[in-house]
């Protein structure tokens, strides 16, 4: 065995219209999986940020595969995280001149790809 890291391959997405508890949901269930695997996993996977997932997992994978020249089935999700990015803050005037506070929650999605033997 060789002592040196081996490379991992990123790719992001900021300020996905998601909240990040939400997201988190749906990256659990690839995080460590075969990336094809991973993509059959997300398109039947119910949840509006398994779109956004799907966008950042293809991008890792075009990213090892053209920058690195890298052989698509070997690749393996080895870091998957998200972040949390600044809320928008809106409202709603409601009754007796009150406002009610609608936070708008976003999030960072970080993918990791790294190639298997």
């Amino acid at each position: 065995m060789n002592n040196m890291k081996e490379k991992t391959v990123y790719a992001k997405t900021k300020y996905v219209k998601s909240s990040a508890r939400k997201a988190r949901l749906v990256l659990d269930l690839v995080r460590g999986k075969e990336v094809m695997n991973a993509l059959d996993i997300l398109k039947f996977t119910n949840k509006a940020a398994a779109e956004d997932v799907t966008k950042v997992v293809k991008s890792a994978m075009s990213n090892a595969v053209n920058n690195e020249s890298w052989d698509k089935k070997k690749l393996v999700i080895s870091e998957a995280f998200i972040d949390e990015a600044p809320t928008f803050k809106r409202g709603l005037a409601v009754a007796r001149g009150r406002y009610h506070q609608i936070l708008k929650r976003n999030c960072h999605i970080t993918i990791g790809v790294q190639q298997t033997n």
